[in-house]
């Protein structure tokens, strides 16, 4: 296994990025990659500013002959999505990423990688250390917490950056430019339950759905993978209906930008009803096995024994809830009028946890046009409002407006095809790129946002392609030596 990433080519970038895999790095949980970022940019002499909530600015003169070309923002996030297999031990808040060369591809051992948005970030970082690259003024815009809520970007402040074009480098198909990204909105459900003694003849069982592939939320949406908060709601709605379940405990997915991949619950069922309900349970998964075909083929659904637990939550809250989360929309709900082949809204049910006294279900809620978000947004409310739980909506952001006309777009399509004969796809994203934001904040910048191959985002399968980080490099310096004159 070849984990010397300095090996690879552009070796500046490669070596910053294997540098970012040794500082643990999850979202909310940025103070050692700040304190890094910081002694970065002040060990190179360069102008470096960490603003109030965390967002590191450092700042590089334009290079002899280049002043008069317009200001450039290069920006990436911070953070990562810390996801892992549960057979892994790994604790993203103290342990390196371990990455390793697979192939054609950058990978890590059983956990996210972090090349969202750690490629982007090292590539700046690379630039701000060259002495041979040709540019006008770089300022590099390194914002916190992107994944969990854009809170560096919500945060930023007005007029503390000069540049004049953005260039956003958390995209994520080489030989595609973006002109446009979702907005979105977080949705929490809360159910306050009653804990009732633990039925007596009984059994404990743990029921567990593991081994989808997940994915990021709005990248992977369209692509109609299982939904592991679905499949164990399927499973208790029908034993609640069927059987005397009783539901102990649940815990379903992470994170709200990750489809989830796993699911656990304690039950409770009398011992006479076990052999019947493990049948079920048996005959399901060949059910859902065929209904997601070869787009799951890791999918498993076990019952196994466990300790009794001393209470249960109580038979009407679990009622609502289940009944709730079976009429809560998960996945595409429509697609764009505007843009072929592009996600217009969606939505993902992405964690379900209870703990002594609650349960939480937690809704991202993604849309290019932010009515139809907020329509949404008030449809699953309306479902969980009547299932008698409390919701509560936060962290709304706006999409981003393509602006087919923008003078950094004509530059690069120009750029691409001189360095690659041909002209690169125009697209917008139905991910939730920070460019909707910041251009709110400076809504003078020219915005675009590119990067290299990177496949499975925000899961342990998260991959980065190697050839199309050197293309992303070489197309990164030669629009940096062409930006348009102010």
């Amino acid at each position: 296994m070849q984990s010397d990433l300095g090996k690879l080519q552009p070796s500046n970038l490669w070596k910053n990025f294997q540098s970012i895999c040794q500082i643990p790095h999850p979202s909310k949980k940025e103070a050692q990659i700040i304190e890094f970022m910081k002694q970065f940019g002040e060990n190179l002499g360069l102008e470096t500013i960490v603003d109030d909530i965390g967002n590191v600015i450092i700042r590089k003169p334009a290079t002899a002959g280049m002043e008069n070309r317009k200001g450039i923002v290069l920006q990436g996030h911070l953070d990562m999505v810390p996801q892992k297999n549960s057979d892994v031990a790994h604790n993203f808040e103290t342990d390196p990423i371990q990455a390793y060369i697979d192939g054609d591809w950058v990978t890590a051992k059983g956990t996210t990688l972090g090349a969202d948005n750690g490629i982007g970030v090292a590539a700046a970082m690379a630039v701000l250390e060259s002495t041979d690259l040709e540019h006008g003024l770089i300022e590099a815009l390194f914002t916190i917490d992107e994944e969990t809520g854009m809170t560096g970007a919500f945060n930023l402040t007005p007029k503390l950056l000069q540049g004049d074009i953005l260039i956003n480098m958390d995209s994520e198909d080489e030989g595609e430019l973006y002109i446009g990204c979702a907005g979105g909105i977080d949705s929490t459900a809360t159910f306050n339950f009653t804990e009732e003694q633990a039925p007596a003849n009984s059994a404990a069982y743990k029921i567990s759905v593991t081994g989808l592939k997940g994915g990021h939320s709005g990248v992977d949406i369209h692509l109609e993978r299982a939904n592991a908060n679905k499949i164990m709601n399927r499973i208790l709605w029908y034993g609640n209906k069927n059987f005397d379940l009783r539901l102990a405990s649940i815990e379903g997915g992470s994170l709200r930008n990750a489809i989830p991949r796993e699911s656990f619950a304690v039950i409770s069922l009398p011992e006479a009803q076990v052999s019947a309900f493990k049948s079920y349970i048996a005959d399901l998964l060949k059910t859902i096995q065929n209904e997601f075909g070869n787009v799951e083929p890791e999918l498993n659904i076990t019952a196994e024994t466990t300790e009794m637990p001393q209470t249960v939550i109580d038979k009407k809250t679990a009622t609502n809830l289940f009944s709730a989360i079976y009429a809560c929309p998960h996945g595409v709900t429509r697609m764009s009028t505007t843009m072929k082949g592009l996600v217009e809204t969606s939505s993902n049910l992405a964690i379900v946890q209870s703990d002594e006294k609650t349960i939480i279900v937690a809704n991202l809620l993604r849309s290019s046009v932010d009515s139809a978000r907020d329509e949404l947004q008030q449809s699953i409310q309306s479902v969980f409002e009547l299932a008698g739980a409390t919701v509560e909506n936060n962290g709304a952001y706006p999409g981003w407006k393509p602006n087919v006309n923008s003078a950094i777009l004509t530059a690069m399509k120009q750029i691409y095809n001189d360095l690659y004969g041909k002209i690169p796809e125009i697209r917008a994203i139905h991910a939730g790129l920070e460019c909707g934001l910041l251009g709110n904040i400076y809504p003078n910048w020219d915005m675009i946002s590119f990067g290299p191959t990177i496949r499975f985002p925000h899961s342990p399968d998260e991959k980065v392609n190697i050839k199309t980080v050197e293309k992303f490099w070489n197309f990164l310096v030669a629009t940096l030596k062409n930006v348009p004159l102010k």
